[in-house]
């Protein structure tokens, strides 16, 4: 018996599988179209819910909100910078050796540079010797509640140790803003 060894002619494509292949590309490109559109709109959605934060109880949105309640607002920052102070007690036990830390009690504070210290002074708030020992360790004063009522008025140090770690991350451009002293 003998082989027959030609090829056999190659079968033209029938125009059914041609048109599947097309319209299963047609239909891939609609169903990337769609999800790319579902992702961009999640996105949108997820920024317009996240910038528009509202303002409230135990939320401070931005340093605006923190310089409207500084205490004497107006004279803060023209005399030094708003904050936010934290009261708070740490409790040390020796036997068996723990720390406990209590909650902290934040409020409105405002902190003076040394240049602006007279203010303290002109309405007996400070006496001469409380500025001068605090002058002396190179440090300034801070303060909570109004100036007309009583404020608790602290002498403050600057750790200049403590860094903004949201600014100083590798591989982010920008220069660290200046360092202001107090």
């Amino acid at each position: 018996m003998k082989r027959d060894t030609r090829t056999a002619p190659a079968r033209p494509q029938s125009s059914k599988s041609a048109g599947s292949k097309s319209a299963g590309s047609f239909f891939n490109s609609i169903t990337l179209a769609i999800l790319g559109g579902v992702f961009v709109l999640g996105i949108a959605l997820g920024i317009g819910f996240s910038t528009v934060a509202q303002s409230g109880v135990g939320n401070v949105v931005t340093i605006a909100a923190i310089d409207e309640a500084a205490p004497n607002a107006e004279q803060c920052l023209q005399l030094g910078a708003s904050a936010i102070a934290m009261d708070t007690r740490v409790f040390v036990t020796l036997n068996p050796f723990n720390v406990y830390v209590s909650q902290p009690k934040m409020q409105p504070g405002c902190v003076l540079r040394q240049t602006n210290w007279s203010l303290l002074e002109q309405k007996n708030l400070v006496n001469s010797d409380q500025v001068n020992e605090c002058r002396r360790r190179m440090n300034t004063f801070g303060f909570t509640g109004t100036l007309e009522s009583s404020p608790q008025i602290n002498c403050i140090y600057q750790n200049e140790a403590a860094e903004n770690l949201f600014l100083n991350r590798p591989g982010v451009g920008g220069v660290a803003p200046e360092n202001q002293k107090f």
